[in-house]
């Protein structure tokens, strides 16, 4: 079947009107009210500009080689809820201006999303009243999201997500920049509809929530995984980078098989971490620097849930209350190829929800922590007034370090741990200054 052309909002609403199933946009068409694509058509090539929300899509649509433009807070591309089944819905080559949200919601029972080469230049999300709940916090939702709302257990999507980015650094997204969720409870932990995700990759994501400062009750994440969401697969494939207060970089409160960032991890802003677990993980791997430089800005945080193996390139924090790694659960197996340092003294720093004062540890482990064999081939270095290499509170089975273990800024310990680690630490090259 041949593809009718459409050069004005006019045409493309006759087309549409008539029962085309492929329309190609030529052009740019301007001044357009939001447009439903009717079930199994297929819309491809030019720009469509909107002046409110944008292209609604319903069941078993294709949208290809195209730019959705509307106002940054708005939809670019939705979904109709009223509909039972998505079908499959499949963007490629897709630019927005304004957000891409998909989600089974009122009578969405079941769909699939493919989505290959999406990227978001702006959106701000800040408005939306729907948020999900968990560990003392909301999040904001994402540039681009994909959510399954529904309470109901039965019902479950699929997707495979690839090449997805958002924002520049020169204008990052507001709000979250790649969220996949399914529905959770008040605690965050998954109750209801779920999504299963074959891979999640994305290219450059750059986010700053605008979240007020001292805020402690609201987050937004570079990438973020939400309850309910069961991905086989997350690879970063470019940097992640956030700017703005409580902006986690990577964080997951999902079922992830595998994690694997292949691209710089940094934050800017107050309260941000570069990796924050609080659901379940298989194996993460990141090739690049984890890099914070706000107050209260952690490297990597294992607060609940679990995860059996972490690999980290190197992980580096500068602000006061910049922890470099503090594991509050079980993790069987830590390595870090390069350095952990940290610059920073003690600063407040947002913990559960709750804004605490914190030490720039460089390695933390918690009461009801554990870290069977932690591996970190550089440096443990801390250079804040007073702040221990390592604090040991938990359990810790063995440690190995390839360069020195220093407390630059007079701490009197070098390393604070409870008596049951000597033997533990015995072998480590310890210096102050």
């Amino acid at each position: 079947m041949g593809w009718t052309q459409v050069t004005s909002a006019g045409a493309l609403t006759q087309a549409l009107a008539s029962g085309a199933a492929n329309i190609e946009v030529i052009g740019r068409l301007k001044g357009m009210p939001s447009v439903t694509l009717p079930p199994g058509t297929k819309l491809r090539g030019g720009e469509l500009t909107f002046g409110a929300k944008g292209l609604r899509l319903t069941s078993d649509n294709t949208v290809q080689d195209t730019t959705i433009t509307t106002s940054p807070h708005e939809v670019a591309i939705y979904n109709d809820t009223s509909v039972p089944d998505l079908g499959t819905l499949t963007l490629a080559n897709v630019t927005t201006t304004g957000q891409v949200y998909l989600a089974a919601d009122n009578n969405v029972r079941a769909g699939r999303i493919e989505a290959d080469g999406v990227h978001v230049t702006a959106a701000d999300t800040r408005g939306r009243f729907h948020r999900p709940t968990g560990f003392g916090v909301e999040a904001l939702q994402g540039a681009f999201t994909v959510w399954n709302r529904q309470a109901d257990a039965a019902v479950r999507l699929t997707a495979r997500l690839e090449r997805i980015s958002a924002g520049s650094a020169a204008e990052p997204v507001h709000g979250s920049g790649v969220f996949v969720g399914g529905h959770g409870d008040t605690a965050g932990k998954a109750d209801g509809g779920t999504i299963d995700v074959e891979l999640l990759s994305t290219v450059d994501v750059f986010s700053n929530g605008g979240i007020a400062p001292g805020t402690p009750d609201l987050i937004s994440g570079g990438v973020f995984v939400i309850s309910g969401a069961n991905v086989a697969e997350v690879r970063n494939l470019g940097t992640t980078t956030t700017y703005g207060q409580n902006d986690m970089v990577l964080d997951n409160w999902g079922a992830v098989t595998a994690w694997n960032a292949r691209g710089a991890v940094t934050s800017w802003g107050p309260s941000g971490i570069g990796f924050v677990n609080f659901g379940d993980i298989g194996v993460l791997t990141v090739d690049a620097p984890v890099e914070t430089y706000g107050l209260g800005a952690r490297g990597f945080n294992v607060y609940d849930g679990s995860l059996r193996e972490a690999v980290f390139d190197s992980i580096t924090t500068h602000g006061d209350g910049s922890v470099g790694v503090q594991v509050s659960r079980d993790l069987p197996a830590l390595t870090i190829r390069g350095d952990l340092r940290t610059e920073g003294g003690t600063g407040e720093s947002l913990v559960k929800g709750v804004l605490l004062p914190l030490s720039a540890i460089a390695l933390s482990i918690k009461p009801g922590g554990r870290i069977g064999t932690a591996s970190i081939g550089g440096n443990v270095r801390t250079e804040g007034a007073g702040v221990p290499a390592m604090e040991l509170e938990g359990e810790l089975d063995s440690i190995t370090v390839g360069g020195k273990v220093t407390a630059a800024g007079d701490a009197s310990d070098v390393v604070r741990a409870v008596p049951a680690l000597a033997a533990a630490i015995a072998g480590l090259t310890m210096e102050g200054r």
